[in-house]
């Protein structure tokens, strides 16, 4: 061993990952359920209207993401027309941890400046 610490330019780039389908519309089922929560529960918006109303435009409510019971909830309750559904959502915990987790502190440090 030489003791050359490796920089980044020393490895290969990694290949490129396109994700499937179903992990796209999972994303863009994540993102939206958690702007109508910070819209409609926690009343600290995290994207402009126009934004939201582009990103549940693009929701598939039909395409399944091997989750029954949030694919039912999407078929039945989701509208992109309002966030109102998000108060039935079957994992609101989880939508109010990642909020929490992403938002909520990174929204109150912008706040108290």
């Amino acid at each position: 061993m030489s003791g050359k610490v490796l920089g980044v330019s020393d490895f290969p780039p990694l290949p490129r990952y396109a994700p499937t389908p179903i992990e796209l519309e999972v994303r863009r089922r994540i993102r939206v359920s958690v702007g109508a929560y910070a819209y409609e529960i926690a009343n600290k918006p995290i994207m402009t209207d126009a934004d939201w109303d582009y990103a549940a435009s693009q929701i598939n409510r039909w395409m399944g993401t091997c989750h029954p019971i949030l694919d039912e909830f999407f078929v039945t309750e989701f509208s992109p027309m309002t966030a109102m559904w998000i108060h039935n959502h079957p994992d609101l915990a989880g939508i109010r941890r990642i909020f929490t987790r992403y938002y909520s502190a990174l929204r109150d440090h912008f706040e108290r400046r």
